[in-house]
């Protein structure tokens, strides 16, 4: 373990005594604010201290088992080096452990995320691949245990979406979906198409963390509301009340709506959710533009223009560009299996930050 990372661990380590002491006093029961502050922080280091320790105890006992090497009786040197193999392996272990707890946290990870979806280059085919798309991140939401939703949808004539929002509920999902956004190409023959001929559409996804109430100050005035009636499933109020809400944010131009709940309040609410979402992406994505010299990501970068992935369905292939990697189990990705490529993603944005760590020394 680099001399850099030993002593930044045993910092942590002395801060986690020193707040263990903290919390033990009674005193800090009078402070409520203060033994809320100390408690978050102490969670977030126990389980980066707690490997460290684990860490630390394998050197000691690696340490004595060196010293049996010099027995002379050969059956304890053979157990030593037996045991001194298997204490390397634990220590490389919790090695690249504490190396990946200690990466910079995304403070979006834990937040419930926005998926869009829409249709691009490929008229009617697009809109059946967006509604693929659809169909493949909603099971394996589902089979993620999080709550999705339908915001808003617009089919295609032929099937599928023109465009489809999505906001899904749970701890993880934008660590787990982040890496989504960009170009989706998909080769396969249309149901159309009389001569057999291979087709190529694309569709782009987005996938914007949800942002807090208070995140992004809007100026009521700066809003044009409007109201309509809404379309699709969703009971007798539908296109019999003007329950569906669309808000544009004048000053940048961006445009929202919402028609999945029951009442034009709700509809509202959720609607002026997604517009400061969409503003506080606006100004990150602006802030990044002019980080232009600063290190960037391997992936999710998050540029809709990007093709990230394509869907080639003669040769039931999935190959991820970013990465270069190439499955041949199309099926079983499309039908939700997506771990098989979010895996090799997360870890390869993992090896991203640690390399940038290395750089800079810390």
């Amino acid at each position: 373990m680099k001399d850099s990372l030993r002593n930044k661990l045993d910092i942590l380590t002395a801060r986690h005594d020193a707040l263990n002491t903290q919390l033990s006093d009674p005193e800090i029961l009078r402070i409520p604010d203060r033994l809320r502050q100390l408690s978050i922080e102490l969670s977030e280091i126990s389980e980066i201290v707690q490997k460290y320790r684990e860490h630390c105890s394998f050197e000691h006992q690696i340490q004595e088992a060196k010293l049996l090497l010099q027995d002379e009786d050969n059956q304890i040197q053979a157990m030593a080096q037996a045991e001194i193999q298997e204490l390397e392996s634990s220590i490389q272990n919790t090695s690249d452990q504490l190396q990946r707890l200690l990466l910079p946290k995304d403070p979006n990870d834990k937040r419930n995320i926005f998926l869009e979806i829409r249709a691009g280059t490929g008229g009617d085919e697009a809109a059946i691949f967006a509604g693929d798309l659809y169909r493949m991140y909603r099971t394996y939401v589902q089979n993620q245990g999080w709550k999705v939703e339908t915001v808003s949808e617009h089919e295609g004539e032929y099937g599928g979406y023109k465009e489809v929002i999505l906001r899904i509920i749970g701890i993880g999902a934008n660590s787990r979906l982040k890496f989504e956004s960009g170009t989706h190409r998909v080769q396969r023959v249309p149901k159309t198409e009389a001569q057999g001929r291979i087709h190529t559409s694309a569709c782009t996804v987005a996938v914007l963390p949800e942002t807090d109430e208070i995140s992004v100050d809007v100026n009521t005035q700066d809003l044009r509301v409007d109201t309509y009636r809404a379309s699709g499933a969703g009971g007798q109020h539908v296109n019999r009340t003007d329950s569906a809400v669309r808000i544009t944010h004048l000053p940048s131009g961006i445009v929202v709506e919402c028609q999945d709940e029951r009442s034009q309040h709700q509809n509202r609410a959720r609607a002026m959710i997604m517009l400061r979402t969409r503003l506080l992406q606006a100004e990150i994505q602006k802030q990044h533009d002019e980080r232009t010299e600063a290190r960037r990501l391997m992936v999710g970068s998050g540029d809709r223009s990007e093709r990230i992935r394509t869907y080639n369905f003669p040769q039931s292939r999935v190959t991820d560009h970013r990465i270069n990697l190439t499955l041949y189990r199309l099926e079983d990705f499309i039908s939700g299996d997506m771990d098989q490529i979010i895996d090799p993603l997360t870890a390869e944005h993992q090896a991203a930050l640690m390399a940038d760590m290395e750089l800079d020394g810390r």
